[in-house]
């Protein structure tokens, strides 16, 4: 049986990643910090992130599974499904090609306390300035989006690979400099992660395959579960939000979590090295 003291830590973990992946503030901050805090920061605790962002996005997939659906079985016959999947292909494009030749070296140099810290700090004035700056809006829905639209968020996104950047902080926020809705940019920003996270994943899967075991289901399950329950809940959450309210919260949370970061590394609670 499963240590009782890992499932409490699956549930945590599962709980932060879900909440965390698709709000601009950066999931693999808030891991980084929760796992050296609750001492799972080993390889089986790398490992179990994989398994958590998995369910995380199925989560995406579940709430989007009529519009998916449709465009995958109409993509032959509607101009709508088409135009979805050329801006999907185009927006992925930017962080495949960049991840694929500089990630290695992004984890090696990048990943350490200071870099962190700016990347929150930095992304969290950059969401102030979005939201305050005038707002021109020329595409209301993703539909209204072009593939240039795409290949500019596909950009913003690629720059999610400095750590403490967000990946959907990076496309949403990029999204409203763009001219995209707030509602616009936030679901093109959970339809973005579907292709870029499934890459990830398989990618992380086979790069740590020696490291699965057969021992670690129930603790994979356990995390999988919470974290997709967590992330159906953030996904809705935040489509609500945004329709009474602007990010300025996520920015002035961001800034804060980057002086915890600071504080964290400089008292050496946390190792922020490469992860």
């Amino acid at each position: 049986m499963t240590d009782p003291t890992l499932l409490i830590n699956a549930i945590i973990l599962g709980i932060i990643e879900g909440l965390t992946e698709f709000l601009p503030v950066s999931s693999t901050g808030h891991l980084i910090l929760a796992g050296q805090l609750l001492g799972f920061n080993d390889d089986k605790g790398k490992v179990f992130e994989i398994a958590i962002q998995f369910a995380a996005i199925l989560a995406v997939v579940w709430e989007y599974r009529a519009r998916l659906a449709h465009t995958v079985t109409s993509i032959t016959s509607e101009s709508v499904s088409q135009h979805l999947a050329i801006n999907l292909m185009v927006a992925f494009m930017p962080a495949a090609v960049l991840g694929f030749l500089f990630l290695k070296q992004i984890k090696y140099y990048l990943f350490n306390p200071i870099v962190v810290a700016s990347a929150f700090i930095i992304g969290g004035f950059l969401i102030l300035w979005a939201e305050r700056r005038e707002h021109v809006v020329h595409a209301e829905s993703i539909d209204d989006m072009t593939w240039k639209d795409a290949l500019k968020v596909g950009f913003a996104q690629a720059l999610a690979m400095i750590p403490g950047t967000s990946r959907s902080g990076a496309t949403i926020i990029g999204g409203l400099f763009f001219g995209l809705s707030r509602r616009a940019a936030t679901e093109f920003s959970f339809f973005l992660a579907i292709p870029t996270m499934f890459a990830a994943t398989l990618y992380d899967v086979y790069k740590n395959r020696d490291l699965f075991s057969v021992d670690d289901v129930s603790l994979f399950a356990v995390g999988g579960t919470v974290s997709f329950i967590s992330a159906f809940i953030a996904v809705r959450g935040l489509i609500r939000f945004i329709s009474k309210h602007d990010f300025t919260v996520f920015a002035w949370y961001r800034i804060a979590f980057g002086i915890i970061v600071l504080i964290s590394a400089q008292m050496g609670w946390v190792d922020w090295g490469n992860h």
